[in-house]
């Protein structure tokens, strides 16, 4: 009995050491980054943006899976400032958005919230750019709130259900709640230290991992227990709603562009991006050499996609056809 009442001691204690040093470093980590736009209030979820408030055409920026609005400001956005409004978006209970307790994490859901923000910044059917798992909920709302998207250019994104999560993202598929907070509260924060490198590493394949990404990207956020919890949600939501959403892929009718890059190891262009043409035709896919983190290791090609896009949109001499894949 005493063997077993100090072995309850002792995992009690690791708990708690665990819990306190999750806590430590998140609130570390919120110190360095603080958030850099404003929040709403949208049906119980506190979304956080950041709008440039610039004159031009507005573009509706949406970052990808475990990501936050500075993968977009690291690079892409400085190239666009002086030509768009830009609105940076934390997805629902990414970044520093914050989602409702027991809020639903699917694509529809988070569709929703941002439909609901674009309409009451008085947004008149903005471009929407979606990175990765971003470029799926861009989808998602062009479908279901078509007076909220007037152009989609999506990079590296993920368009169709996968049957098999990329091995990096593994960590991160826990189907119970409650497990999932159990994980975030004391695991996720030192396996994140510990093997972030290396998760870096593969999600910017074959390409190098750009400088200082923890700060300037924003992503020693991801260290949060809350970034964790809703990494997990996301990604657990996912396929249980896509497929529903591919099947009305061919009632999209809007200009509509994708960066993809062919050495992209986190979601494959033929079965992501080529597998658009046939739901699709007028799509403008562009292939390019490199991997999946395209915002921050191609955004002069981005930024020239965005571009095309919108003059698409709004009817100028500087779309050219005809569409499909380009060099």
């Amino acid at each position: 009995m005493t063997i077993i009442v100090a072995l309850v001691l002792l995992l009690a204690a690791l708990i708690a050491g665990l819990v306190w040093f999750t806590a430590n470093t998140a609130r570390k980590v919120e110190a360095a980054l603080p958030p850099r736009g404003r929040f709403m209030d949208i049906d119980g979820e506190r979304i956080h943006y950041v709008d440039t408030g610039g004159a031009g055409p507005a573009v509706v920026m949406i970052h990808g899976l475990g990501g936050n609005l500075l993968h977009f400001d690291y690079a892409l956005a400085g190239r666009l400032a002086g030509e768009f409004r830009l609105i940076l978006i934390d997805r629902p209970g990414s970044g520093y958005s914050a989602r409702a307790a027991g809020g639903d994490a699917s694509p529809t859901a988070q569709a929703g919230a941002i439909a609901k923000l674009i309409r009451a910044l008085g947004l008149a059917r903005p471009l929407v750019a979606g990175h990765s798992l971003g470029g799926a909920i861009s989808l998602a709302l062009a479908l279901d709130h078509p007076d909220c998207v007037g152009g989609l250019a999506l990079l590296a994104p993920l368009t169709h259900a996968q049957e098999k999560v990329p091995a990096i993202f593994r960590r991160f598929l826990i189907s119970s709640s409650l497990v999932r907070s159990l994980v975030a509260w004391t695991l996720a924060a030192p396996l994140g230290i510990r093997r972030g490198p290396a998760v870096l590493k593969e999600v910017f394949a074959p390409e190098m991992v750009v400088p200082d990404f923890p700060l300037r990207a924003g992503g020693l956020l991801s260290l949060r227990p809350k970034a964790f919890y809703a990494t997990s949600s996301d990604l657990v939501a996912i396929n249980d709603t896509l497929p529903a959403y591919t099947r009305r892929y061919p009632s999209l009718n809007l200009p509509f562009g994708i960066l993809f890059g062919k050495d992209d190891r986190v979601l494959d262009y033929r079965q992501q991006g080529e597998a658009m043409r046939a739901s699709c035709p007028e799509l403008d896919l562009e292939l390019v050499e490199g991997g999946h983190m395209l915002p921050m290791t191609a955004p002069d090609r981005c930024a020239a996609l965005i571009r095309r896009v919108a003059a698409r949109q709004q009817g100028s001499p500087v779309w050219r056809k005809p569409l499909g894949v380009r060099p």
